[in-house]
């Protein structure tokens, strides 16, 4: 990931992950989107059975501040974000996602919140997976 043509952040294996951070979006809420994420069996064991986690593969993580995840397109022709977090909160809050995923021992490297940035990826894999903390967690 390259921002103002320096490199910011790079991983060889592991998973991207482009986190919106919304208006309801707390620290709690983002303890339990981190152990979801760094829990989930999508990679291959010796049998390529998808059985264990990012850890369980010693696998990186790039963390990449993502708002236009909450883009609302469903009127008109130019999106709405009014359901993103405040640029200050979110900050905060990505970056605690960030320090989170570190903590529990997983190499992550990151970009720079509100900056534009260049993304290169190569998808090794067949999960491309949408983690949304309001279907995950709401209240049944």
């Amino acid at each position: 990931m390259e921002v103002d043509g320096e490199i910011v952040g790079a991983i060889k294996n592991g998973a991207s992950v482009l986190v919106g951070i919304g208006q309801e979006d707390t620290e709690e809420i983002a303890d339990r989107m981190v152990k979801k994420m760094l829990a989930l069996r999508i990679y291959p064991d010796e049998n390529g059975k998808t059985n264990l986690s990012l850890a369980d593969t010693n696998g990186s993580l790039l963390v990449i501040s993502q708002f236009t995840l909450y883009a609302d397109a469903r009127k008109g022709n130019r999106p709405s974000f009014v359901k993103a977090g405040p640029p200050d909160r979110a900050e905060a809050l990505y970056e605690y996602i960030v320090q989170k995923c570190r903590d529990a021992g997983i190499r992550t490297e990151h970009g720079v919140f509100g900056a534009e940035m260049h993304i290169r990826l190569v998808n090794e894999g067949p999960f491309t997976m949408i983690l949304d903390s309001e279907e995950l967690f709401a209240k049944k």
